[in-house]
């Protein structure tokens, strides 16, 4: 990659977001919090799942996992504080640069991809009681259903793991992470599109449409037996599913205007990164 490729200008709009310490400081401010209320809570409910729940069911697999990826975001979190109080200058490298970036987008479509297990768990014990008693081995299943989740996610985002994404900011010095993307950051348009398709289908849409599915058919099946109790759970797991699909809906529109970004040969806008970027995080490790 060339060097005037990672130093190309940028527009005044994002020169300006750059230099605004306020809403780095504030932004920062809530991380800290974040941090510490992500890593306490999970932490005490990785020990409980692990050690003081019995037996282990699937379901509890899937929640362990779920808890595994809060967990790495609460530990990649203090990296992007002292990022954003160093005035967005990224001092650790490409490499960490990749790690970290890489570590809030497997946090989000993990977490999407489990609910979406969780979802079609519950629905074969609820709506198909006879099949789910019949089977075995599920919590070996469960393992690797979880195994392959993260393989997926981790092939699809590949793109992100082998590419810099460290941004020169030759007007101020600095050099970002993830904030401002190089238009030459992937080969070419087929390649964006073949990258954001796949985030989007599989990661998002395919498991939405499943979970929907699944707790739509759950709370008929519960309303006919006038289950209450499981009926609010089953809802309130479709009201975490909706926060979690508001969230990717922003951050596709961000990742459209990437896109658009590469089409048209410019480098892309910090706005809508930096304004994207602290909803989702907040709303993963919480």
């Amino acid at each position: 990659m060339s060097q005037s490729a990672n130093t190309s200008s940028i527009d005044n709009t994002t020169l300006s977001i750059l230099q605004t310490k306020w809403t780095s400081d504030l932004v920062s401010a809530i991380y800290v919090i974040v941090t510490l209320v992500n890593l306490c809570g999970n932490g005490i409910s990785m020990w409980l799942l692990l050690f003081r729940t019995y037996p282990k069911t699937p379901s509890i697999i899937f929640m362990i996992n779920l808890t595994i990826t809060d967990l790495a975001v609460g530990l990649a979190l203090p990296f992007q504080i002292m990022y954003q109080l160093n005035g967005y200058h990224w001092i650790l490298g490409p490499s960490m640069c990749n790690i970290l970036t890489v570590t809030f987008f497997v946090n989000m479509y993990c977490s999407i991809l489990t609910m979406t297990a969780i979802g079609v768990d519950r629905y074969m014990g609820i709506v198909r009681p006879m099949h789910f008693r019949k089977g075995k081995g599920k919590i070996r299943n469960a393992i690797i259903a979880c195994i392959i989740m993260w393989a997926i996610v981790l092939a699809v985002l590949s793109p992100l793991e082998k590419t810099d994404l460290t941004f020169k900011v030759k007007e101020l010095n600095i050099t970002t992470c993830f904030d401002i993307l190089k238009k030459d950051m992937l080969p070419s348009i087929a390649h964006w599109a073949a990258f954001l398709f796949a985030m989007f289908g599989f990661l998002f849409l395919c498991p939405l449409i499943i979970t929907v599915y699944c707790y739509i058919r759950i709370i008929c099946a519960l309303t006919k037996k006038s289950q209450s109790i499981q009926k609010k759970r089953a809802m309130r797991q479709m009201l975490k599913l909706n926060n979690l699909s508001t969230v990717d809906t922003e951050m596709s529109a961000g990742r459209r205007e990437s896109f658009h970004s590469a089409r048209t040969g410019s480098i892309g806008n910090a706005d809508t990164k930096l304004t994207e970027r602290p909803i989702s995080r907040t709303n993963s490790s919480l």
